[in-house]
């Protein structure tokens, strides 16, 4: 099911260890800038994460992609816009467009499954799913 626009803004300074020796952002950083801004659409949900293992499940990472577009550099202010893009009972996405001042400069999606402590497909509580966006107009 598609969901209703729900996200959040992580606004990021470029730390000089996210970049390469030419101060450009290294592509591995793209995915932990999206770990924030996860982290950050959950608890603004009032779902965080710790909150989710707390009662026995993980939202284990099953699919990563990333389009880089404009390279962000060392000193740089970047925004990281997160919605969730789908949602289903045992699995989810995530959409995240990173920004330097309304510039694009890359964009990815996450898909996630949801286990159970045992690291079996679980089902995700119906409390979660509302806030996640299940069942809204």
């Amino acid at each position: 099911m598609t969901v209703p626009t729900k996200e959040a803004r992580s606004v990021l300074a470029v730390r000089y260890a996210e970049t390469d020796m030419m101060g450009v952002v290294h592509h591995a950083t793209y995915p932990v800038w999206f770990e924030v801004g996860r982290t950050d659409l959950m608890l603004a949900l009032g779902l965080p994460y710790a909150e989710i293992e707390a009662r026995g499940y993980y939202l284990m990472l099953s699919g990563l992609n990333v389009e880089y577009r404009r390279a962000a550099k060392y000193g740089d202010t970047v925004t990281v816009v997160t919605r969730v893009a789908q949602l289903r009972s045992r699995t989810l996405a995530f959409t995240y467009t990173v920004e330097r001042g309304g510039e694009l400069l890359a964009t990815g999606e996450t898909r996630h499954i949801a286990t159970d402590r045992a690291y079996r497909p679980a089902r995700l509580p119906d409390d979660v799913l509302t806030a996640l966006g299940a069942g809204a107009p």
